[in-house]
Parts: structure tokens; C-alpha cells; sequence
């Protein structure tokens, strides 16, 4: 609040006066500025506006703002020609008085990216000239990145132009620039045009992109790449309060690496604490990749303390991140360290009891077990408390309180340590289990070198862009996808495909990220960024698999849901009720209850299914096949009738002649040297067989003019001044040709599935070509291992006309085809075979099949390894283009089909049990505990077993 001097004041409102113009016309410019003032201790606000003016006035001060609810000035000057104790004479020497300190200033980090440095000693002068900016505090620049990195407090425009001025192109890097939007909430804003100055003002700020002031509604929208701490100060040296309107503000999407989580119960009641933080708009735990994704205006240290108030570890996952930190040995591990000294302390109670040693001694040894096995249990089950949740930590740690307060100490000892070592247990055999998704974390290399502007540098593979040139090694790992541009060598692709043989590199083959380089040396130009390479979307998609609750597991849920609640009711009736009710002693019927609460934990039942989706999908992953969740791993194992695309599919999709059959005396040789002459303009698959087959026999195609396509029938062209064609036999039935061959032989032909071409003149055919699509050459085994697997039935679908679609499939071993289909007419089979059969799924190239891949019940795409369109249309994607994996990943399917049953199964049995057990009196509270972690480690090493299903021989 401000004091009246008595002088009349000019207005009534607390308004925010610029004089200084932010115009680039009239701007001083920053290099002019030596230091900032504040000058404080006016007696009312129209005092400090006068001063304001006369200040502003001054050749030697380049800014003045006046903060009209402090009645402050803050101004830039440059020190050289005028100083502090100058300005304070001019302010007294006008009847005013002040107070004048230094301002603090934060400066900002921004990275620029650089173009058109390409000298070395450029590089060195344009760091020297930015770093004497005045308002800069330090420049780097990196010539072999392209980049500068500038620690200022001048705006960043300011050095952009500074960098043009120099004769280079300047801009931020987008991949640093980390800008989002917030809505601020805006108080004592009067006046229209006091908003124009504030939303200018803000619009200055280093780091802040755009703002905009809605003055009626009195809310300011900033999209900025500096903190809401900067922004909220400069409102307030304004003279408005503001505060963050979270409701409006742009959330950002934000990726958490879990420790410790080993409990899918648990992992969902954090998701729902996590939830309930404001301004956290969602949240979803993986359990599977122990990780999290959230999206959120809340704080990342906030989402973080949280986390680690309920017992785990969070870690923020930067984008395209590399190979994680190695985990701590699991003798290293706190909580391991503690479960050892609660044996200790457990097995001394023990020994002490039996030497008949005073019972305070016994009791002290069985509490210390307690205490130091029971530590992180009674953490865990405060923070449930606190939210308000019951989990196996709040169970527990009741059992043991009862157990001590009935006097059974050496009991709640051991339930204590029996506990806290299944924990550990159980979270090693988790961290084992999601070592398939780190190992596909750890194959592609955080650096890579580069060529760039004729220099050789090692950069962080984030640094590197879509274009640049890596250099590959022998025995390397190839950082990045792209395409060899030069160099021949044989790559190791098994990593991302699963090919057990290494595959050829040449100059225009793809490269993929995390493959090794065997032999010679390559050079690649990068095609995608770090975070966009095929092998960092095998791993998102493999972990967002490992996420996704197959219909066994929601089952699951579903049934913990209501099964706990109704059993800790069950518990409370048993302790209350016989005691109160009927008169019996209270200490059995505790005892009973507490049984029944520790049985009741549902722990081995839900951790039963997902153990089983881990270990399969990151096994599967590992050898090529990507399954894209737990509920396309449970249909894969009840499929009974798989359709199968044939060309590309059961073929591979590249036709090659078979037969030359000459009709006249013109020759074999003459006859394709015509035919290739005709189809080198064409881009039809049949001319490019025809190319192929001219060049393997070192014919060499005549010269051709005025070339023509005819729609559906074939091709012409002028050969030595006389038009000659190559097509099928509707085309020379058009020319009115004479000679047409005997109909019997081309019905011999197609009989063998293969398709005919005709080559001659308008006047006569000079012979017949034959082409076929050879199929694969393991697509009869593999047909052969299905049926094996436990599928009942295969279907070919193709286009291709009766005749050759029966020849196929007849050599192939298929049950039944389908010819002459469109792709629509693929989709319409789909539905047909579903309502015959049931679950269905179809195998297909991604592209032309995508309507029926997504129809079916499982959709499988051949190809997926830098095929964008298999990753995102098919349910499951053989990598490699190897349908001999299709066999393995139904056989996976079945298997983990089967053992998600089998966990399921025994989990409830356990539980089934042992309830029977508490009403007869069998069972007590350190067996129950036994029992249930027992439960829980046997589900997920029957889970683990799925990890080291192999492919077998066909």
C-alpha cells in the first residue's frame, strides 16, 4: 500500500506507464546497458511517475518501468557514461526521495542451431562477438554440431540478429526448446490499454513466445520456454497480482521410469494417488515396463516426491533416452540389505529361546526383526492409509500388531521376515522378467560419428539430424536408421528381425538402428531422428503392449476387485463376532482373522496374468515378432483358421520369367531384346521381370521411341520405325492378329500358374513369355508346422485367376483359396470365414491387405522393419519378412494361453484352501504368509518360462 506526500496526483489508478518504446525503430539496444537499478522509497506512485519521465529522458539510460503497486523504478543505463550516484543527485536534485540497489538478474540458456558455418575460424570470431554482446554472459559454440549455446539476458531475438549481422542463419533448436502454454489469472487490471502494455511487456521476456491478454475476461495466455516463476515476477513489477490458472493451462505428456514396483495391486493404486495430484489430468503405470506416462501441468519434481512418498523410485525418461543405468546387484539392494538383518535378528530369537535365556532378551531380538524387516512394509502402508486405500502392506502390518499384542512374538517375527523376503524375491524375478524390454534398450549406441562439413566429429545421437552422414566400423552397432550411401558389407539385422543370417548392404539399402555392421565399413544418411528410428518404436510399442490388460486379466481385476473388501469383511465378523456374540475366547478368533486378512491379499492372483504378457511379448520381441498386447497374444492362442495374402505372403512377390517360346524364326534372343525394349519405360511388375530376364542372359534391349500403355492389356513402342507390343492376348485380339497361338498351350500354362505374354507386331506374334510368382521357399514348411501348432484350417486369398490360384495352392498345401479377389473382396471373405469359423486371422503385406488385416480377429503383417503401415495396421508384425516365424509366435500364444490359466488356477486354489484351513484351525499366521508369497513367486516363474520358448526346426 502506498503512502499520500500530499502532492496532487495526476490519476486515480495504479497504471503502468512505458514511455520507453519497445518499437525496433526507437529500442536501445542491449549492448548500451551496463547495469540495472532499482529505485525504491517513494512516497506515492504519481511521485515515482514523475521521476519515471524525467529519467527516460536521459541518452544514457536505455530502460525505465515503473512498478506503480511497489512505487518502484527499475532501470537499465549504460555504466560508462553515467553513474549511480548521478542518477540519485538528478532524483533529489527534482525534490524526490529514494532508495537505489542493484537488481538481480537470471539469465537464460538457449541453444541455436547454426547455418552456413563452415569454418572453423568463423566459428571462433562468431563466439567472440556474441560473448562481447553486452547482457551475455557465456557463448559456446560447438562448429561440428552447428550449434551455440548462450547463457543471456538479452532476448534471444537480439542475438539472432547479432549472428545475421555476422552472415549466418540463427534459430532456436526446437529439440531444446521445451515451450508450453499457461493461462495466468490476472487482479487490478482496469484499463484496456494498461493491457497492451502488459501483454508488450511480457511479450519481451526472454524465453516467451507469444502472450495474449484478454482484458474482459482479465486472464493472460503465454506460450514460453522459461519458468512461470519469471513470468509471475514480471506481472508483479507490473503492479498486478497474478496466479497459474492450472485449469487452462496446455498439459505436457511426461515419461517416468519405476524401481520397485513389483506388484501389479500396487502399481494400480499408485496410478490412482498419482491421479488425484492437481493438475495431473491422467495417469498410466505400467507394471509391466515399470514405467509411467502422465500427463500433467503439475510439476515433474512434484509427480516425483509423490511417487517416492509411496515407496518408489521415479525417474523423469527423457526423449529417445538410451540404455538405463545398470540396476544395483540384488545383494546391494536396501531393502534385501534390511530382509538379511531381520533373519538375523529372527534366527538369534530363535537360538536364544531355546538356551533358556530371560524372555525380555527373546523379545527384544524377535522386535528387532520386526522393526528392520518391517520397516519399508510400514511405510508403504502409512502412504496406503493416507489415500485411503487397503493394500498387502496394510494387511500386514495389522497381522503383526495382532500377533504382538496376543503375545506371539516370535510368530510376527516370522511373518515379518517371510514377507519382506518374498518382496525381495519377487521384485528380482520382475526385474529379470522386464530385462527383455531393457536388452531392446541397450542395443543401439548413444553416439555416433558424424561427417559434417567436411569434418569428422562424435555426437550424441540426439544431436544428430535427418540428413547428416554417419560413419559405421566394422563390428559397430548402427545408431541410426538410414540409407547406405556408401560402402558394401553384411549387417547382423537378428536385434530388430530376428534373421538368423546377416543381410547384404549395398549403396541404397536401409539401415536400422541397433543392428551391427560385420564386415566393411558404411556410410549412412540419416532418415529419422533418434526418437522416430524402428527400433525406438519396437520399444514403445513393446512396452504399451506389456501395458495393455489381456481379457484374462481384466477378469482378474474384476474379481480382486470385490473378492478383498468381502474377505476383510469376513475378518472383522470373525474377530468381533464369536468374542462379543458368543461368549469365546477373543485371542483364537483374532488370530483366525488375521490369517484370513493376509490370505485375502490377492497379490499371486494379480500379478498371475501380466508376468505371463511380459515375459512372452518381450521374448517375442527378441526374435522378431512384435505383438502388440495381451489381448492379441490370448486370441493368437485360440485361433483355429488362419487367411493368408498370397503374393508377397505365401510368394515373394516379385514374378520372374519361366518360359520363352518362340513362335516364328525370330529367336529367343531377338524376341526379349524386343520385349525389353518395349516394357524399359514401364513400372508394371511383369515388365520388370522381363528386364531382369534380358539382363541375366546379357541381352541388350533395342532402342525404342514414342512408348504407349494400354490400360489392362499391355505396352507399344517404335522399334526400327515399326510399332511393336507386349501384352496379353485381349491386346492382339484388338490388333486383329492372324497367327494367334494354339489356345491348348496357353492353357498349359496357366494350368502351371503361370501367366502369359504375348510379344509381336500388329501383324504377328513372335512368341509367348511365361511368367510366375515363385513362392517362398519355406512357406510350405511353415504351413506344414501351423497345422503342428494346433490350427485347424489355412486359407489363400489372392487376385490372381482360378486357373493359377489352384496350381499355388496345390503346390503350397493350403485347405482352401480364394481367386480373383479385390481388396474389398478380401475384407467381405473375412467376415465370412468369421461367421463359419469364429476367430480368424489374416496374414498380409500391411498395405494393399490393411482392410482385412484390421476385419480380422488377429491381423498379422509381414515386413514390419521400417514399414510404418505394418506397425500400425497389424496386431502382430513379423519383423523380418520370415513368415517361418509365424509357427513360433502361435505357439507362444498357446503356450502363455495355457500358463496364464495355470496361474490363475493355482492362485485360487492357494487361497481356496488355506480359507478352509483357518475355519479348521490348520493353518497359521506365518504359513498363511508362506503360502502367499510362495504363491506369488510359483506364478511368476511358471510366467518366466515363457521367455525361453524357442523357434523349432521346420
Amino acid at each position: 500500500m502506498t503512502k499520500d506526500c500530499g502532492q496532487k496526483c495526476n490519476c486515480q489508478h495504479e497504471h503502468v506507464h512505458e514511455d520507453y518504446d519497445h518499437d525496433e525503430n526507437h529500442k536501445k539496444q542491449y549492448n548500451h546497458v551496463g547495469e540495472t537499478l532499482i529505485l525504491d522509497g517513494f512516497q506515492c506512485v504519481d511521485c515515482a511517475e514523475k521521476v519515471q519521465e524525467k529519467l527516460s529522458e536521459l541518452k544514457e539510460v536505455s530502460r525505465v518501468e515503473l512498478n506503480s503497486r511497489r512505487a518502484q523504478i527499475e532501470l537499465e543505463y549504460d555504466s560508462s557514461l553515467i553513474d549511480s550516484n548521478a542518477i540519485l543527485d538528478l532524483v533529489e536534485s527534482k525534490g524526490y526521495q529514494c532508495e537505489i540497489h542493484a537488481a538481480s538478474s537470471e539469465s537464460n540458456k538457449t541453444i541455436f542451431q547454426l547455418e552456413g558455418l563452415d569454418c572453423a575460424d568463423c566459428a571462433v570470431k562468431l563466439e567472440r562477438k556474441v560473448k562481447n554482446m553486452e547482457g551475455v554472459n557465456k557463448a559456446s559454440v560447438n562448429f561440428g554440431a552447428s550449434k551455440m549455446t548462450v547463457e543471456h539476458l538479452v532476448p534471444w531475438k537480439d542475438i539472432i540478429k547479432t549472428v545475421k549481422q555476422m552472415g549466418y542463419d540463427a534459430s532456436i533448436d526446437k529439440r531444446t526448446q521445451s515451450e508450453q502454454m499457461d493461462t495466468f489469472r490476472l487482479e487490478g487490471l482496469d484499463c484496456a490499454d494498461c493491457a497492451s502494455k502488459l501483454e508488450k511487456s511480457i511479450q519481451q521476456l526472454p524465453g516467451v513466445k507469444d502472450a495474449k491478454v484478454n482484458f474482459g475476461a482479465s486472464k493472460m495466455t503465454v506460450e514460453h520456454g522459461t519458468s512461470v516463476d519469471k513470468i509471475l515476477k514480471a506481472i508483479d513489477h507490473a503492479g498486478y497480482n497474478a496466479g497459474v490458472e492450472t485449469s487452462g493451462a496446455k498439459s505436457r505428456s511426461s515419461t517416468f521410469r519405476l524401481s520397485g514396483l513389483d506388484c501389479a495391486d500396487c502399481a494400480a493404486k499408485l496410478e490412482k494417488r498419482l491421479a488425484s495430484i492437481p493438475g495431473v489430468e491422467s495417469v498410466e503405470v505400467n507394471f509391466g515396463a515399470a514405467k509411467m506416462n502422465a500427463k500433467h501441468t503439475a510439476g515433474v519434481e512434484e509427480i516425483i516426491q509423490v511417487a517416492e512418498e509411496a515407496g518408489y523410485k521415479a525417474e523423469f525418461a527423457e526423449i529417445g533416452e538410451g540404455p538405463r543405468k545398470k540396476e544395483k546387484p540384488f545383494y546391494k539392494d536396501t531393502k534385501t540389505i534390511f530382509t538379511g538383518i531381520s533373519g538375523l535378528f529372527l534366527a538369534a530369537g530363535f537360538l536364544v529361546s531355546f538356551l533358556k535365556i530371560p524372555g525380555q532378551v527373546v523379545t527384544g531380538l524377535f522386535l528387532g526383526a520386526m522393526i528392520t524387516g518391517g520397516l519399508f512394509v510400514a511405510r508403504s502402508a502409512l502412504y496406503s492409509l493416507k489415500s485411503i486405500s487397503l493394500d498387502m502392506n496394510v494387511l500386514m502390518s495389522v497381522a503383526v500388531i495382532g500377533a504382538a499384542a496376543i503375545g506371539e512374538w516370535g510368530e510376527g517375527a516370522t511373518v515379518v521376515f517371510l514377507f519382506s523376503l518374498g518382496n525381495a524375491l519377487q521384485a528380482y524375478s520382475m526385474e529379470k522378467t522386464r530385462n527383455s524390454i531393457r536388452e531392446l534398450m541397450e542395443l543401439s549406441p548413444r553416439e555416433a560419428l558424424v561427417r559434417r562439413n567436411g569434418r569428422e566429429i562424435t555426437l550424441p545421437v540426439e544431436e544428430i539430424a535427418v540428413g547428416d552422414v554417419i560413419i559405421v566400423k566394422p563390428g559397430e552397432r548402427i545408431a541410426m536408421d538410414g540409407k547406405v550411401v556408401t560402402g558394401a558389407s553384411v549387417v547382423n539385422q537378428a536385434p530388430i528381425t530376428g534373421e538368423s543370417m546377416p543381410v547384404e548392404k549395398m549403396p541404397g539399402a536401409e539401415a536400422f538402428a541397433g543392428t551391427v555392421n560385420e564386415e566393411g565399413s558404411l556410410e549412412i544418411e540419416v532418415s529419422t531422428l533418434v526418437q522416430d528410428t524402428t527400433l525406438a518404436k519396437i520399444i514403445d510399442m513393446v512396452e504399451e503392449a506389456q501395458a495393455q490388460r489381456a481379457p484374462s486379466q481384466q477378469f482378474v481385476d474384476v474379481f480382486a476387485r470385490y473378492y478383498t473388501p468381502a474377505v476383510i469383511g469376513i475378518a472383522a465378523a470373525i474377530a468381533v463376532i464369536p468374542p462379543l456374540g458368543m461368549g469365546l475366547s477373543f485371542t483364537p478368533w483374532l488370530e483366525k482373522a488375521l490369517i484370513l486378512l493376509v490370505i485375502a491379499c490377492p497379490c499371486a492372483l494379480v500379478i498371475s496374468t501380466p508376468v505371463s504378457i511380459v515375459s512372452a511379448i518381450g521374448s517375442a520381441a527378441k526374435r522378431g515378432v512384435l505383438i502388440k498386447g495381451g489381448a492379441y497374444l490370448e486370441e493368437a492362442g485360440a485361433l483355429k483358421i488362419i487367411a493368408f495374402d498370397k503374393t508377397g505372403t505365401l510368394t515373394e512377390g516379385r514374378p520372374e520369367v519361366t518360359d520363352v517360346i518362340n513362335l516364328n524364326s525370330s529367336g529367343e534372343q531377338e524376341m526379349l531384346s524386343i520385349a525389353a525394349a518395349v516394357e524399359k519405360r514401364s513400372q508394371h511388375p511383369m515388365a520388370k521381370a522381363i528386364i531382369r530376364c534380358a539382363g541375366q542372359k546379357e541381352i541388350e534391349p533395342r532402342e525404342s521411341e514414342d512408348f504407349q500403355s494400354v490400360t489392362a492389356k499391355g505396352a507399344g513402342a517404335i522399334i526400327n520405325g515399326q510399332r511393336h507390343y507386349v501384352g496379353n492376348i485381349k491386346l492382339f485380339k484388338d490388333l486383329q492378329v492372324k497367327n494367334l497361338p494354339d489356345p491348348s498351350l496357353l492353357g498349359k500354362l496357366q494350368k502351371e500358374g503361370k501367366t502369359t505374354i504375348l510379344v509381336g507386331t500388329g501383324r504377328e506374334i513372335a512368341g509367348v513369355i511365361a511368367v510366375a510368382d515363385r513362392s517362398r521357399s519355406n512357406t510350405a514348411s511353415t504351413l506344414q508346422a501351423l497345422k503342428k501348432a494346433g490350427v485347424d484350417k489355412t486359407v489363400m486369398l489372392t487376385g490372381d485367376n482360378t486357373g493359377t490360384a489352384r496350381v499355388m495352392a496345390s503346390q503350397l498345401g493350403v485347405d482352401e483359396f480364394k481367386s480373383e479377389l479385390f481388396p474389398e473382396d478380401k475384407l467381405v471373405t473375412i467376415k465370412e470365414l468369421q461367421d463359419g469359423y469364429g476367430k480368424v486371422a489374416m496374414v498380409g503385406d500391411g498395405i494393399n491387405d490393411s482392410p482385412a488385416l484390421a476385419a480380422a480377429n488377429v491381423g498379422i503383417a509381414m515386413g514390419g522393419a521400417g514399414t510404418d503401415t505394418a506397425m500400425e495396421t497389424a496386431d502382430i508384425v513379423l519383423m523380418a519378412d520370415d513368415l517361418s516365424k509365424l509357427p513360433y509366435a502361435i505357439d507362444l500364444s498357446r503356450r502363455a494361453l495355457r500358463i496364464i490359466k495355470q496361474n490363475i488356477a493355482f492362485a485360487l486354489l492357494v487361497k481356496a484352501v488355506f480359507i478352509v484351513g483357518t475355519f479348521m484351525g490348520i493353518t497359521n499366521l506365518w504359513m498363511a504368509v508362506f503360502a502367499d508369497t510362495g504363491a506369488a513367486l510359483i506364478v511368476i516363474a511358471n510366467g518366466m518360462r515363457l521367455m525361453r520358448v524357442k523357434e523349432k526346426a521346420a
